[in-house]
C-alpha cells in the first residue's frame, strides 16, 4: 500500500493552498492508497477524518506535525495537543503513553548546509553533528524522502539514516496539489486504520519510495 504520510490542508495549516477534498482527489489521481493529515500543531477530530474517508471512499488517517525545540516531528497515535509537546522528551513520553510513533520530519533542515556540502570535510562534519542530535534517538523513523527536498537534501538524509540505522518513510509534505504523488511510503501490510499504520512503522514493514522522476528527488530505498 502506498500512503502519503505528511500533508497539509487549508485552513487547518495556514501555509497550505489545498483543501482536504483537493488533497484526497489528487492522491487518488496519483495512484495512492491513502493519506495522512498532519497539520502544524493541530489535530483533526476523528469524526471529521472518518467523514472525509467515507465521502471519498479513501483511506484518510490523522496525525500531526509537531513543532519542537529540536525540529519538526510527525506523530501518530495522539488526538490532541498538550502543553509541553514542544519538548522532545515530553513528546516521546506522551506518544509512548498513547501507543503511538514519532518520525523526524525533513531531518536535513538546519543540519545540511547546501553551500558547504561540496567540501568533503564540511559534509562529514554535518553528518557527524546530525547523528549526535538527541532528537533522532527519540524517533521511530525519519522522513527519508520529502517531495519538497532537493537531491542534496535527500542524499544527506540517506547518509544520516544509514549511520543511525533508522528506517525511512516517504511523503510529499504537500502544501499544493502539484506536490501530491512525488513520494510516499510503501507498507508491506494492509493498512486499514491508524493502528495498522503504527504497527507497520514499529515493525519496520515499510519503505520510502519515489513516485515521480523530478529533479529535486533522488531515488532512495527503505530500511
Amino acid at each position: 500500500m502506498l500512503i502519503d504520510m505528511h500533508t497539509h490542508t487549508f485552513p487547518s495549516s495556514d501555509d497550505s493552498f489545498m483543501s482536504p477534498d483537493d488533497l484526497i482527489e489528487a492522491a487518488k489521481e496519483a495512484g495512492l492508497d491513502g493519506v495522512c493529515l498532519t497539520e502544524h500543531d493541530r489535530f483533526w477530530d476523528p469524526d471529521e477524518v472518518k467523514a472525509l474517508a467515507d465521502k471519498h471512499s479513501f483511506l484518510v488517517l490523522p496525525g500531526c506535525e509537531v513543532n519542537t525545540d529540536a525540529g519538526h516531528v510527525l506523530v501518530f497515535g495522539l488526538d490532541s495537543y498538550l502543553f509541553g509537546m514542544h519538548k522532545p522528551d515530553f513528546l516521546r513520553r506522551h506518544v509512548d503513553g498513547a501507543g503511538g510513533v514519532m518520525i523526524a520530519a525533513h531531518p536535513y533542515r538546519r543540519r545540511y548546509r547546501r553551500e558547504r556540502a561540496h567540501l568533503e570535510a564540511e559534509y562529514a562534519s554535518m553528518v557527524e553533528q546530525a547523528c549526535a542530535d538527541p532528537l533522532f534517538g527519540l524517533c521511530d523513523a525519519i522522513e527519508g524522502l520529502n517531495g519538497r527536498a532537493t537531491a542534496g537534501d535527500t542524499a544527506f538524509t540517506a547518509d544520516l539514516a544509514r549511520r543511525l540505522n533508522m528506517g525511512m518513510i516517504g511523503s510529499s509534505d504537500g502544501h499544493r496539489t502539484k506536490h501530491i504523488g512525488s513520494a510516499a511510503t510503501r507498507f508491506d501490510i494492509e493498512v486499514k486504520n491508524l493502528e495498522d499504520l503504527i504497527r507497520g512503522i514499529r515493525g519496520g514493514l515499510y519503505q520510502a519510495v519515489c513516485l515521480r522522476d523530478a529533479p529535486t528527488i533522488a531515488h532512495v530505498g527503505g530500511i
